[in-house]
């Protein structure tokens, strides 16, 4: 019998303006590699976030005026979606998913959009000015570099109970000034990257991977996930930024 992860895309079918569906593809791979497969719902407005059917959530970006228009769905999967989350689901959001799973984010045009508050961080806007560009992180929990492109409007602050995804080397982060980037909550990561973010960490998608396989199959071998070589684009980081090397 196939072994399979079943994957809920958060409103993706308005909250992937930056393709991150690319991040769920990433997903897909890896698993296909080591024999398992998986399966991807859609859960959008007036649909049910059932947390017990699914192992892996990713909630994607978006513009302001589909956020306030999530905002008010969310509610409604506010209780479902942190009851996820505090169970060790894992989930993986990126920049307005990211955003709304804090308290509240400020909009471009001053208004208060609010968050479930599952995640103890908020974010205000900056006055006609974004943080655009390559970005280089280091995760000190696991010792890893993270690699790509941000773009937002938005700037985060880390709450209690919430660790940065990294310390920034290069780029601007969650605010800019406190050198942070991304956030990790349980097995909750969220992050400014876009790229898509897996797409150039393959160790980060190995990561999310292996544990969503420990909480559906605790008993799974996970010696030949281990034992993938990662795809991913060769980068190098120099003085001019972050460049693409040709494999």
């Amino acid at each position: 019998m196939t072994q399979t992860l079943k994957i809920a895309h958060l409103y993706g079918n308005l909250m992937n303006t930056y393709g991150d569906l690319g991040n769920i593809l990433v997903l897909d791979y890896y698993a296909k590699k080591i024999g398992l497969q998986t399966e991807t719902e859609v859960i959008s407005i007036g649909q049910e976030f059932d947390a017990s059917r699914y192992d892996i959530v990713l909630f994607g970006g978006g513009q302001d005026f589909e956020q306030k228009i999530i905002s008010k769905d969310l509610e409604s999967k506010a209780t479902a979606i942190t009851d996820y989350i505090e169970n060790g689901g894992v989930m993986l959001a990126i920049c307005g998913g990211y955003q709304l799973l804090g308290h509240y984010y400020i909009g471009a045009d001053g208004s208060k959009i609010p968050g479930i508050g599952a995640l103890d961080h908020y974010t205000l806007s900056q006055d006609n000015s974004r943080f655009i560009g390559d970005i280089v992180i280091h995760n000190d929990l696991f010792d890893e570099t993270y690699l790509g492109f941000e773009n937002h409007n938005g700037r985060t602050f880390l709450g209690k109970h919430e660790q940065p995804l990294g310390r920034v080397e290069r780029g601007h982060g969650n605010n800019g000034e406190d050198g942070t980037e991304g956030c990790v909550y349980k097995n909750t990561f969220g992050s400014y990257f876009h790229g898509p973010i897996l797409t150039h960490n393959g160790v980060l998608a190995k990561r999310l991977l292996a544990t969503a396989i420990t909480n559906r199959y605790p008993d799974y071998d996970l010696t030949a996930l281990k034992a993938l070589p990662i795809e991913e684009s060769r980068y190098q980081v120099d003085a001019a930024g972050v460049k693409l090397v040709q494999n």
